[in-house]
């Protein structure tokens, strides 16, 4: 009797540990697949971004190339023509103040880098990062300060232009942007390069240990807005 209980123990116990062992190879059955159906769908995912970025980016050489044939078809088409050459000289002043032309000149160049400290050891860790109003604030101090033309991270600034928050990025003309900041304008180098006074905005965020750098330069690119300016409100006044 004692061996029969004992047999039965057992085999109960086996019994358990072969079920309990079938269901832990189940459930890691059901991890790996789901490991893989989600390395799948992200690497499906990755493809199809590089796909669309490969069109954009054979859209934009299109684009390119068909401006620079309607560029010589409109020299072509004014020279020897002093009222169109007239004409041609505003619209390229125009473009120049509007944000349509890539410019150069003189000017100053500010990088803007997060706190390095660790944001778990910071009582307040918005602080240590810069944010869009950071930005915002950068940019108003430089018109201030006489900027003809101004660009963040190779985003030219236009009217129209939207500097909004996204998260641990900042959205500039509907393009994602993320740290380091580099803002570039073009003016008065040492006009310009007075917004590292004191008490002005530089120095405060200075003070939240955010890194800047202000660099003068006499040879400042800024590109062209890559977008298209609309105006559906605006009416010329005849």
């Amino acid at each position: 009797m004692y061996n029969k209980k004992m047999v039965s123990c057992v085999l109960g116990f086996m019994c358990f540990a072969l079920t309990l062992g079938i269901c832990v190879q189940m459930r890691t059955v059901q991890e790996t697949n789901q490991t893989v159906s989600n390395n799948r769908e992200e690497n499906n995912l990755r493809a199809e971004v590089l796909r669309y970025k490969e069109r954009y980016e054979n859209r934009s050489k299109d684009v390119e190339r068909a401006e620079a044939d309607l560029e010589k078809e409109r020299q072509n088409s004014i020279q020897n023509n002093s009222a169109l050459q007239e004409k041609e000289e505003q619209i390229q002043q125009g473009n120049k103040i509007i944000g349509l032309a890539e410019v150069k000149g003189p000017g100053i160049k500010i990088t803007l880098k997060d706190n390095k400290k660790d944001i778990k050891n910071a009582l307040n860790p918005s602080d240590l990062v810069v944010h869009d109003e950071d930005i915002l604030s950068v940019i108003n101090e430089l018109k201030n300060a006489g900027a003809e033309a101004i660009s963040i991270n190779g985003q030219r600034i236009v009217p129209t232009t939207g500097i909004i928050c996204g998260g641990n990025i900042i959205d500039i003309n509907r393009e994602k942007v993320g740290v380091p900041f580099v803002i570039e304008a073009i003016g008065l180098p040492e006009q310009l390069a007075a917004l590292e006074r004191p008490y002005g905005y530089l120095d405060i965020l200075k003070g939240y240990g955010i890194e800047v750098k202000l660099e003068r330069s006499n040879n400042i690119t800024i590109p062209k807005y890559s977008g298209t300016l609309t105006y559906n409100y605006v009416k010329t006044i005849k």
